[in-house]
């Protein structure tokens, strides 16, 4: 069995050089022919839908954010972990959110920001301090797409909203209800194939934000039954492989914040001891033998 991992050619991190060689290693157990593939690397012809280069392969690992990449691959007849569709749905967490209310899925509540177009801005402004009397102040708001907790804002005012959505107009944004409970923490359930391998609680004692790589620290958490029945309802919603479900606890019971189909899991594994890496590639490879 060969597969491809795809990676973005032109963004490179030391967490995602540990993720890949821990991949390949927990393939190569299995059997299993990895190699590491950039974006650049696989061009694809339109409308023939081919790859200039092409590789036999039986399935892509899609560790990257390239959409119309993912989605030529499929038209070509390619397996993807994760789809397109779990990609794309997850990249811009206004879909996300769309996505998870369509399913009956908690989270905080949320409203959709009017989109306007770059250059132009938001002339009118009428509807912030419509999204703050339903919210009340202080509020997130949160750029569709963005990772490791970049792009994510706490508004405590309507002249700070306005600030922070000028400077994004143009991009999807959203405005959520801010979760006092659970300001600095959340929990981060790594879900593969409907069942959770790994979880930890995230705590930030200076960011309302929990996110390691701004300055939280994770902490080996057992998560409920509840929680992991709700990361399992949120993967199956997106169409999801394997993926990171982020959950806050609140007053009324735990809400989904975010899902990540290209989370990282290097911190996870090493807090835990779990092989992630292993988790994925079983799931892999149990997927591809019942597809025959």
């Amino acid at each position: 069995m060969k597969g491809i991992l795809v990676v973005n050619g032109f963004w490179k991190s030391a967490s995602m050089e540990e993720m890949a060689k821990q991949l390949i290693r927990a393939a190569e157990k299995l059997s299993i022919q990895l190699e590491i593939c950039t974006n650049d690397q696989l061009l694809c012809t339109l409308p023939d839908t081919q790859l200039l280069e092409p590789e036999e392969t039986d399935f892509y690992l899609f560790w990257d954010k390239d959409i119309r990449l993912a989605m030529a691959l499929e038209a070509m007849g390619k397996r993807l972990f994760n789809p397109a569709r779990a990609i794309a749905l997850c990249d811009d967490k206004t879909l996300t959110h769309l996505a998870l209310a369509q399913a009956h899925l908690p989270t905080p509540e949320t409203i959709l920001c009017p989109m306007t177009f770059p250059g132009l801005g938001y002339p009118k402004t009428e509807f912030i301090a419509r999204a703050g009397a339903r919210l009340s102040w202080p509020l997130v708001i949160k750029e569709g797409c963005g990772s490791f907790g970049q792009q994510v804002y706490l508004a405590q005012n309507e002249q700070e909203a306005l600030e922070i959505i000028q400077k994004a107009a143009g991009n999807p944004l959203l405005f959520q209800r801010f979760i006092q409970e659970s300001a600095g923490t959340d929990l981060r359930l790594y879900m593969v194939g409907g069942k959770c391998v790994a979880a930890m609680r995230r705590r930030n004692d200076n960011d309302f934000r929990a996110n390691i790589q701004i300055g939280g620290h994770g902490e080996i958490y057992p998560p409920t039954e509840e929680e992991i029945a709700l990361a399992a309802r949120a993967c199956h919603a997106l169409s999801l492989d394997f993926a990171g479900v982020d959950i806050l606890h609140t007053k009324d019971g735990p809400v989904i914040c975010e899902v990540n189909s290209n989370a990282h899991f290097t911190a996870l594994a090493a807090l835990t001891k779990t092989d992630v890496a292993g988790a994925i590639m079983q799931h892999i490879q149990e997927a591809l033998c019942a597809a025959g």
